[in-house]
């Protein structure tokens, strides 16, 4: 007994950062002129990615590095990789021993190859050398070394399973079904190694361009004490509610979420505080931890950074960063509405006590949750409003407008850096004090306001100027860098304090630790995005995609949701060992297109954002779900509850994020795809009150405990709320066929902007039969029929013996991509028919709701009533 209890005890400190640290930057930290050296290796990396990004970097940097920029990222961190992860468990972590410093700098001359080579390879025709053969043969060996140390032993395997199948593809062993002719050595490594198809291809580039100064930009938020401050108002804001510390680790988590990449980092950070305060109010060991996992992780799906998939989302979509943001940004939003909804109907089942405000009084829920409502409204308009002024000096002094600008921004922050010096610093509470009270939002908000002037520029850049996220990162990291520098001086000189001088060199030790941090935990993800490289490699090599289209269709009968399940297990599955990033990277290359073609051909039409977030949102899970949920155990360490319990828990917690992406692939209103303002408010409330009658359904407790039936109906309302359209179907036909004759008419009469939905059948250039649907835009309305889908949807289109067929396509045009061949024949074509507003089913939706919270109600009065009388 004495041992079960000591194994369940929660780590210490000390050992929960040791736990964060082998996950996510290193476990091993040498000493002495080593450690110094591999620190100042670290500060240059992130320096070079900070130049790498600015906007004067071709007049800083070469050509040469700045093309081979992908090579010198993956050179970093290689090398920093085997400097920092040992081998294994048993290795050496106070020093290096001599085998891995001759593989960290065996493993960068590999990755530097490109560089170092760069004019020869550039200019060299014909086949590789036995050079090239040997730099790639070791660098990919090297690499899935580095990735096993540093992600685990999955990334490694998944890697050579795939690469195993470049080269033996064609023995007999291999099932015929996804059996090809196979490579030689020199045509799989250059493939792999040489060019930008296999590991130095877009993941990587986006890792190099984007995702690096973003956690960079993190880490320096989190050194100069944003983290705390978030998590500090979370409480002075919800902590005096019922169930409060599990509602503040909610939302302290979504804007840790902002500053942290990793689910397991953000677990330790916010849970240290908010889980033992979760377990003081009557949350068990289990369902705190289960709330920190359900709150850290879902951390990666909320815009900007979402856990780096947002970058590459534009890169494989081919749609612009804002677009990614706008279609991600309701279901994340939704889903952390529930994850609190969850947390408040828990406390109330349970009758939870609340914490103490320092004042006693407390405002009661709907004035906190107008006031925390009317604060993201009051920072999102601050965010947009920027613009007119900035727009106003721009116009009136276009050539000094860039300093004055400048000195505006140092006005303020020094003006909101006066504000947080009349207030003591914000230090980390012990949530293990029996005194803990918590504090006011009015006494508290003012020390850290300045924080939000670098998230304030990001969202501005990124949102209203629609900058690149590079850029946009170079100048929040640029002004973060300056606020680290000065806040310590300044604070000291609006203090009257006089160590000016130790409080400069504090600035400088700040802002040095935050950017070896940012590089540290740049590793896993650069390895990731790496050996990620060689499946999408693979891919492209072996033509596996198609296989692979063929094999789902097989496995699922060509039933879409069964295809839809069978893709989201596979997701699962593959993000139980693989990062988030890395498993988004896989299952993408391999299923995105098969969903988009196996819904085609049932006559759903999927945009591919919808599929991509699909994969995203299942391949997150990974990190809650058992067995493997590193999320899980390490809010286990910290709550010394079950690690397994917790994970079920988790999962159980994080239902809705299960079942929304089903939701949004066939109702793409919640992805605002294709909605106006009007009708995106309307999908935002709605949307709302369906996830939260969700939850009551599946937690099975709304005013009071719910009957089974009762339980059933919310769900079947939920349901209702999301998905109208499903029940108009039934009643009338959501199309009505045109002959294919009238595509030129209804292509010249269609509105600017407008698609024409056809259905093509043909034969595929592997011989299978076609019969799919296809949306051609139509553009500007300019021209004739003929000429608008030339010009739009890069077709054309021919009549012969009473047919109309495809004549020419466009090369690398929408028709193209969207995988249409010649001579296939425009069997029909489909216009919206003209029937009543699926909304209409919202009406009895909502009186069932009406009618279940009467029932409740009614009930909760009777209960109520025999407890006054026991009472």
């Amino acid at each position: 007994m004495m041992a079960e209890k000591k194994q369940n005890a929660p780590l210490s400190d000390a050992e929960l950062q040791d736990m964060v640290a082998s996950a996510d930057a290193g476990a091993r930290s040498p000493a002495g002129s080593v450690g110094t050296f591999l620190a100042v290796l670290a500060i240059i990396w992130s320096v070079f990615q900070i130049v790498l990004a600015s906007p004067i970097s071709n007049m800083i940097l070469p050509g040469s590095v700045i093309n081979s920029s992908r090579q010198i990222h993956l050179g970093f961190a290689i090398f920093l990789a085997y400097m920092a992860y040992p081998a294994f468990k048993t290795s050496p972590r106070h020093y290096i021993p001599y085998l891995d410093w001759g593989l960290g700098i065996l493993g960068t001359f590999c990755a530097l190859y490109g560089w170092i080579y760069y004019a020869e390879l550039v200019n060299r025709p014909g086949l590789p050398t036995s050079l090239d053969i040997f730099a790639a043969a070791a660098g990919l060996v090297l690499l899935f070394e580095a990735a096993r140390r540093a992600l685990g032993p999955a990334m490694a395997i998944v890697a050579i399973v795939f690469l195993c199948y470049v080269f033996f593809g064609a023995a007999s062993w291999v099932p015929e079904v996804i059996r090809w002719k196979g490579a030689s050595l020199n045509k799989a490594m250059s493939h792999m190694w040489i060019t930008s198809e296999g590991v130095f291809g877009i993941a990587l580039g986006v890792s190099t361009k984007f995702v690096f100064l973003f956690v960079l930009f993190g880490a320096l938020l989190d050194k100069a004490g944003a983290g705390n401050y978030f998590i500090k108002m979370a409480f002075a804001a919800l902590g005096h509610l019922r169930g409060g510390p599990a509602k503040a680790a909610v939302v302290g988590s979504a804007a840790t979420g902002l500053i942290s990449g990793s689910s397991i980092a953000n677990v330790v950070t916010t849970g240290t505080f908010t889980i033992p305060l979760m377990k003081r109010v009557g949350f068990s060991s289990e369902q705190a931890g289960a709330v920190e996992v359900a709150s850290s992780v879902n951390g990666q799906i909320m815009p900007p950074v979402m856990g780096a998939a947002a970058f590459l989302m534009v890169e494989y979509v081919g749609i612009s960063y804002v677009e990614v943001i706008t279609h991600a940004f309701l279901p994340a939003t939704i889903s952390y509405i529930a994850l609190v909804y969850i947390v408040h109907l828990e406390a109330v089942k349970r009758n939870m006590p609340t914490l103490q405000k320092a004042s006693g009084k407390a405002a009661g829920v709907l004035a906190t949750a107008l006031s925390m409502l009317g604060f993201f409204l009051g920072f999102a308009a601050l965010c947009y409003a920027t613009q007119y002024p900035v727009r106003w000096i721009t116009s009136a002094l276009p050539a000094g407008s860039g300093m004055i600008l400048a000195i505006l921004l140092a006005a303020i922050y020094i003006g909101l850096l006066y504000m947080a010096a009349q207030v003591p610093d914000l230090e980390p509470d012990d949530p293990n004090d029996p005194n803990i009270v918590l504090p006011e939002v009015s006494e508290i908000y003012k020390s850290g306001l300045y924080y939000l002037l670098p998230i304030i520029v990001l969202v501005y850049f990124l949102m209203i100027e629609q900058k690149s996220p590079g850029l946009s990162a170079f100048w929040a990291t640029s002004l973060l860098i300056f606020i680290l520098i000065t806040q310590r001086p300044l604070k000291a000189i609006f203090r009257g304090e006089s160590e000016m001088a130790e409080r400069f060199k504090d600035g400088v030790v700040d802002l040095l630790q935050g950017l070896i941090d940012g590089a540290r935990n740049m590793i896993g993800i650069g390895l990731a995005t790496a050996a990620a490289g060689v499946i999408v490699g693979t891919v492209t090599l072996t033509g596996i995609g198609q296989v692979m289209a063929d094999l789902v269709e097989f496995v699922s009968g060509g039933n879409l949701i069964l295809m839809l399940v069978f893709v989201g297990i596979l997701s699962l599955i593959l993000g139980m060992g693989l990062p988030t990033t890395a498993n988004y990277i896989v299952v993408s290359s391999l299923m995105a297109g098969v969903v988009v073609e196996l819904g085609a051909a049932n006559g759903l039409i999927v945009p591919l954002i919808a599929v991509h977030l699909f994969v995203f949102y299942f391949g997150i899970m990974a990190d809650v779900t058992p067995p493997v949920g590193l999320a899980s155990f390490a809010a286990a360490a910290v709550s010394g509850g079950d690690a397994i319990k917790t994970g079920f828990i988790g999962f159980f917690y994080s239902l809705r994020t299960v079942a929304l992406p089903f939701v949004f692939i066939f109702n793409t209103d919640l992805l605002l795809i294709d909605v106006t303002m009007m009708q995106g408010i309307v999908v935002f409330l709605v949307s709302t009150a369906a996830i939260l009658v969700f939850t009551a359904g599946t937690m099975g407790f709304w005013m009071t405990k719910s009957k089974i039936y009762e339980s059933i109906a919310l769900i079947l309302i939920a349901f209702m709320l999301f998905r109208p359209d499903f029940f108009l179907n039934y009643l009338a036909p959501e199309f009505e066929t045109k002959p294919a004759s009238e595509v030129f008419t209804m292509a010249e009469n269609s509105d600017a902007g407008d698609s024409l939905r056809v259905r093509l059948i043909g034969e595929s250039i592997d011989g299978n039969a076609v019969d799919s649907q296809f949306l051609l835009p139509l553009g500007d309305k300019s021209g004739d029929g003929a000429a608008r889908l030339f010009d739009s949807a890069g077709i054309e289109f021919r009549e012969e013996d009473g047919k109309i067929l495809v004549d020419n396509l466009n090369f690398g045009g929408p028709a193209e991509q969207l995988g249409i061949d010649f001579d296939w024949e425009l069997a029909e074509l489909q216009v919206k028919a003209d029937r009543m507003a699926k909304e209409v089913f919202f009406i009895p939706a909502f009186i069932l709701l009406g009618l279940i919270y009467m029932l409740q109600m009614a009930r909760k009065r009777r209960e109520d009533g025999l407890v006054g009388e026991q009472a």
